[in-house]
């Protein structure tokens, strides 16, 4: 469809900064000071009560619109689905973290119960998730590895009890030091800090993790004892110990593990394709799991196969303990990036539904939900708990409207925890691995970005690549700091190199456009010279934004001054003996190229003089120079210096400078920073690159060359 097009015409004088403040009065606005925010921080009075209690519990704002007729049954179903769901992604999982099926459940409900409060998003389900799992798995592994391997620190506290009660000790207790993250994060009001994970960061670390996990499972699925490794490389090493003992492979467990992940991955797929004629997707899992439990105990896999199962399932819940302070020290740079990528992915599958049902969802009140979360959880010994975006589609597709579909599914894992886990102690732990596997299909497929991103934006597939490398060689915590490293260092790139450019006007418009971009620009008549940086300045790009200003111009300003004032020197010394002297105007006036019709500098009383030869000053063919800080939304204090520095180089070539479209924040800098003096004025800034153009015209229109009369502009 073609672009509507209508004419406006403006009438109006030039304008510069002064001008216009002299004929629109401007409001002077004066800024709150540190302590002024502070005591607006401390102030306390009914309600901000109030509003507190409500953001900190914001189950008193939605249950008060609960439409219990409308949303109870669909709550009702979806919990059900959910926690079915749920229990089975709880036992698979708590394999990932090193600890026995029976405390998966335990993550599927206590953190809950505390996120159906204080949680701000209606649709998420509360539990354990896979990545999290692996990393705390890894420091599990690290502090309590294998029986055969000695432990890799000794921690007070630990003595006396067996493997499973140290690593659950120990699970816990990071678990318990990642809520305290959170909890911390959110009450100082840095929710802000998951903008510096992108989407393609998280895909890339997601990916990476998937496959740290798909490997973590191969000795379930196999059958196989292998050794843990942990630090960098440990992939590579699993990986060669399972290659060693292939041939010791459980054919029953093996066979068992496709037979389930080939079931369960056709009606998914069968889920997917018609999954808007179904009510509610089918509980796949939940039916393998009832066949796996049902034939490993008819046919006795565990004695006659020799196929290791769930076992016995822990019954009820214990009474609630302290973590260990030791642990705390040990995992303290490892928890924080668990708690970083917990959260993020949280608030990622939030965002996306609160945008979906339109509500708002806030970033820190969802980090103080999951800290009490996680804090609360651990002292009842459940580990790292998030959400899992397949358990999520599960509760909003199957009609779930508010957490009462997630307080429900809480109940469901409860209800086994308490009399039903005794039925799955005959699962075999192949049969976990093979619903683990199956699961990754949608973080594994995140691969195929690598192909958009390439055809896209190459920097971005760098971030990507480096990130899912980092944390495939170096581990899931050394890779995600490599990872936001390379982040930081393209958004550094991006802003140290920016594509400048040199503008010219859009003929019969007030329109000004890269002159690469369009081939009807109109190039500005010798003289004017419009250079644009569409990037901050600050420390690190100054130098870079003074290389491209010497390119776009032709010539280095400091370098030309220098030369002149040699020239004068030079001059002043050799014609002491004579009656024939230059002055600085006229030397000045030659190397800015300003000659009459005859070919004499203009500014010389007699034009026949020329300049002898041994005199050489390089031409500079501009009388103006417009920056254009449209795109500049901060300086520095070192840019400041630069840009000062620069300027006047210019000036005292005697080549104009003008500053267009300066943000008033920028304005409010330069004067507190005494930028501004007896050569740069604010008379040099316009509110427009228009203003400019007009005003450098009109005070050079005397010059050989002419200029394009404002009618044409």
């Amino acid at each position: 469809m073609a672009t509507l097009r209508k004419l406006y015409v403006v009438t109006r004088p030039v304008h510069s900064e002064d001008s216009l403040g002299e004929e629109y009065m401007k409001i002077h606005r004066t800024h709150k000071s540190m302590c002024d925010h502070g005591k607006q921080y401390l102030t306390c009075d009914a309600k901000r009560v109030k509003n507190i209690g409500l953001s900190l519990l914001p189950i008193i704002g939605w249950m008060k619109i609960y439409r219990v007729k409308e949303w109870l049954l669909g709550d009702v179903v979806s919990g059900v689905s959910t926690g079915l769901v749920a229990i089975m992604q709880g036992l698979a999982f708590s394999l990932l973290a090193s600890l026995p099926p029976s405390y998966g459940l335990y993550t599927a409900f206590f953190p809950m119960l505390i996120y159906f409060f204080m949680g701000t998003s209606r649709h998420i389900s509360i539990g354990s998730f896979p990545v999290l799992s692996l990393m705390v798995g890894a420091i599990v592994l690290r502090i309590v590895p294998d029986n055969d391997m000695e432990p890799s620190v000794n921690i007070t506290g630990l003595e006396g009890l067996t493997m499973e009660e140290k690593r659950v000790v120990v699970a816990s207790s990071v678990t318990f030091l990642m809520g305290i993250f959170q909890l911390a994060m959110g009450v100082l009001q840095v929710g802000f800090v998951v903008v510096y994970l992108s989407d393609t960061l998280v895909s890339g670390f997601t990916t990476a993790a998937a496959v740290h996990i798909l490997v973590s499972q191969l000795k379930f699925v196999l059958g196989l004892t292998v050794t843990s490794f942990n630090g960098p490389l440990a992939i590579i090493y699993t990986l060669i110990n399972i290659f060693d003992q292939i041939t010791s492979t459980n054919i029953c467990d093996l066979v068992t593990s496709i037979l389930i992940m080939l079931m369960v991955f056709i009606v998914k797929e069968l889920n997917d394709k018609y999954k808007a004629k179904l009510p509610v997707p089918i509980p796949i899992e939940i039916i393998m799991t009832v066949i796996a439990c049902a034939v490993s105990y008819g046919f006795d896999f565990e004695n006659r196969f020799e196929v290791t199962v769930v076992g016995v399932m822990d019954k009820g819940y214990k009474t609630p303990f302290a973590p260990n302070v030791g642990v705390w020290k040990e995992s303290a740079v490892e928890a924080f990036p668990i708690a970083i990528v917990g959260f993020a992915v949280a608030f990622s599958v939030a965002k996306v539904y609160s945008i979906k049902h339109d509500y708002t969802i806030d970033g820190n009140q969802e980090l103080i939900a999951f800290g009490v979360s996680n804090i609360f959880g651990a002292s009842f010994r459940s580990f790292a708990a998030s959400t899992a975006l397949s358990r999520t589609a599960v509760q909003e597709s199957s009609g779930g409207k508010t957490q009462v579909a997630g307080l429900i599914s809480a109940v469901m894992a409860m209800i086994v925890t308490l009399s039903l886990g005794f039925l799955l102690e005959p699962l075999p732990t192949s049969v976990l691995g093979a619903l683990v596997i199956v699961n990754l299909k949608g973080m594994l497929m995140q691969v195929r970005e690598t192909v958009y991103l390439w055809r896209r934006d190459k920097v971005e597939l760098v971030v990507w690549v480096g990130t899912f490398l980092g944390a495939i060689l170096l581990g899931l915590d050394l890779g995600l700091g490599l990872g936001l490293g390379v982040e930081l260092l393209t958004v550094v790139f991006r802003t140290q190199f920016p594509r400048c450019s040199v503008l010219a006007n859009m003929p019969g418009t007030d329109l000004y456009k890269d002159c690469k971009d369009y081939v009807s620009t109109y190039q500005q008549p010798k003289g004017v010279k419009i250079f644009r940086i569409p990037s901050p300045l600050f420390f690190a790009n100054i130098d870079f934004f003074k290389d491209k200003l010497a390119q776009a111009v032709g010539f280095n300003a400091l370098r030309v001054l220098r030369k002149r004032n040699k020239a004068l020197r030079k001059n002043k010394k050799t014609m002491q003996d004579t009656d024939q002297t230059y002055t600085k105007e006229e030397i000045t006036a030659n190397a800015l190229g300003r000659y009459t019709e005859d070919g004499g500098p203009r500014l010389w009383v007699d034009s026949d003089r020329v300049l002898p030869a041994f005199i050489s000053i390089p031409k500079v063919d501009i009388h103006s120079l417009i920056l254009d800080f449209s795109a500049v939304s901060f300086l520095d204090v070192s840019a400041m210096k630069g840009l000062k520095t620069t300027v006047k180089e210019f000036l005292r070539i005697d080549v104009d400078v003008y500053i267009v479209s300066c943000d008033a924040y920028i304005m409010e800098k330069l004067h507190s920073f005494m930028f501004f003096d007896e050569e740069i004025q604010t008379s040099m800034f316009y509110p427009t690159l228009h203003d400019a153009v007009l005003h450098a015209y009109e005070t050079h229109k005397d010059d050989k060359g002419g200029v394009v009369s404002s009618t044409r502009i």
